[in-house]
This record gives structure tokens, sequence and C-alpha cells, in this order.
């Protein structure tokens, strides 16, 4: 009895391996294989008890990745998982330099090591301040000599040593009107600066092949977002605070009200709430009814993977 037990069980746990296994290549086949999607590779915050990966998004044309949004914790599995791959990213774009935006950028570039990228990989962010790095910075103090902490991958940043391609960081000011800061092709990217209490962010639109997509990163609403969202197709939000927040986490993150607002003004065609915490889940229809008061569009709430085309 005990060996059929035993069987039942190892049945069981295959069978669950196998779908787990069959979903995510599913996954990776199907997301924007036909036109413009962003898949989400990082739904959550910096809790780990969220059961999510951190922030990161990755933009996707005709079944070929374009351009990665943030690389927090987590999401270096969730690109593999996606069935991207490093070698066909245009660019990677990081709205801030917290931990839960920023912490898998090394182990992607590792990836792409043994992808052997034959072109340049441009990697745009904010500049610094007195306790955040610049992007430049920031990618210098992993691979950069003499004192990078990766800098036995010195040859991806350092000019003149061999690689088959190099980084190529950019420091962005970020502007308080949206301003285009690469163009390439039908792709086009723009930012704007947002307000994330002392942290120098930006947010983030994509042009790409008739669509449009914006990613508003952490902020707490100030600054120009709804005018960098204008007529978006999709508009990824972070619903990182409850409605009546205060204190430092309304100076830091947008409530739903705001969300709503934002979305109402810019006219988005369709709405993803992602960087869901621990202090918003489960208060998904308190969420949805204070939007929408302001925003009578479509409303997704992002898990890990999930792929919402840019229709």
């Amino acid at each position: 009895m005990s060996l059929l037990l035993s069987a039942s069980r190892a049945f069981r746990l295959l069978s669950a391996v196998l779908t787990y296994v069959f979903c995510m290549t599913t996954l990776g086949q199907t997301c924007g294989r036909q036109g413009v999607a962003v898949q989400v590779l990082g739904s959550g915050g910096p809790e780990l008890q969220d059961k999510r990966a951190s922030s990161s998004y990755l933009i996707w044309q005709d079944g070929r990745p374009r351009v990665l949004i943030d690389a927090g914790g987590g999401s270096a599995l969730r690109f593999g998982e996606s069935g991207a791959q490093m070698s066909q990213l245009d660019a990677i774009l990081f709205t801030h330099f917290h931990v839960d935006h920023s912490a898998d950028f090394s182990a992607l570039i590792k990836s792409s090591w043994f992808e052997d990228r034959n072109r340049p990989l441009p990697i745009y962010g904010p500049t610094g301040n007195d306790f955040m790095p610049s992007t430049t910075e920031f990618v210098a103090d992993f691979f950069g000599e003499p004192r990078g902490a990766y800098r036995y991958l010195s040859e991806l940043l350092v000019p003149g040593e061999p690689s088959s391609y190099k980084l190529q960081p950019h420091n962005v000011a970020g502007s308080d009107k949206p301003a285009v800061v690469f163009r390439g092709g039908d792709l086009a990217i723009s930012s704007v600066r947002v307000v994330h209490g002392p942290v120098p962010a930006l947010a983030w639109r994509i042009d790409l092949a008739g669509k449009l997509i914006v990613f508003s990163g952490d902020t707490n609403g100030e600054g120009d977002l709804a005018q960098l969202a204008a007529n978006a197709d999709l508009l990824v939000a972070h619903n990182a605070v409850p409605e009546g927040a205060t204190g430092v986490e309304r100076r830091l993150h947008m409530p739903p009200s705001v969300i709503g607002q934002i979305a109402a003004g810019a006219h988005v065609k369709q709405l993803v709430l992602s960087h869901r915490m621990l202090r918003t889940l489960g208060k998904e229809a308190e969420t949805q009814s204070e939007i929408q008061k302001r925003y009578s569009g479509l409303i997704h709430f992002a898990n890990d993977l999930d792929c919402f085309p840019a229709n």
C-alpha cells in the first residue's frame, strides 16, 4: 500500500512539474508573437513574502524581445522562463536604482556573455545624487576596473579589451517634459523626470511599430507623467500603496485615485497595475473602485509572466 501511495505522489509531482514547464514554455512562445506586447517579469515589490519577482518588464515585437525595463530580484529567472535572450535586446532602461528595480542586472549581463552578443547594449537610467549612483556609476560599480565587484567581466565595459560587444551606459538627467533619449528604426524611447522622494527617478515611454507603451516606475504622481502617457495603448502603473496612504509611503508612491486621475487625463486605453506589495494585495476591489471613479478604460492586475498585447 505504501509503495502505491509513493508512486501516486511521484506521479502527481511529475505531472505538476511537466505542467509548469509546459506553461512557462507556452508563455515564452506566445507573448508578443504577433504585434507588440508587454510581459511582466516581476510584478512585486521589495518584499520576498509577496512571492513575486521584483519590478521588471519586457517589451516584445513579433516574437522578439526589444526593450527591458528594470531588473529587480527574481527577474533574471523570469527572463529565462519567458524564452527571451539577452542577445536580442535593443536597450535596457532603469526607472531608478532601488534594489527591487536593479538587483538582477549583473545576472542578466553575465547571461549575455554566454550568448555571444555582437552589438553594443545601450543602458539608460537616471543621474545620481549624494546617496544614489548615476547609471554610469552603477554599471561601473559592477564591471569597471579597477574596483568593480565583477571586474573579471571588465572586457564588457572597458574600451580596448577584447569582447564581442560593449555595455554603453548613459545618464539621463530627465526633463520636466517628455524628451527622446533613443531612436533606432521603428523604436523611439522617451523619458520624463518623476518624483520618488529624494531618489532620482524616470518614467519611460516606448514608441514601437505604431504602439505606445508607458511605464510610470515608482512615483508619487507629481510631474508630467500624464503628458508622457498621452493616448498610450498601455500604461503600466505601480500599485504600491492603498488609498489613504500617508507619510513616507505617500511621498514615494501614488495611491489608486492618483493613478486613475493620470490614466483618465492621458486617455490611456489599458491600465496595468504592477509592483503589488503586501499592503495592496487583497485590496484589488477597493483599488479598482477608486480608479474607476476617474478612469473608465480596461484595468488589469499584473502577475509574474503575464502578457498584455498593446491593442
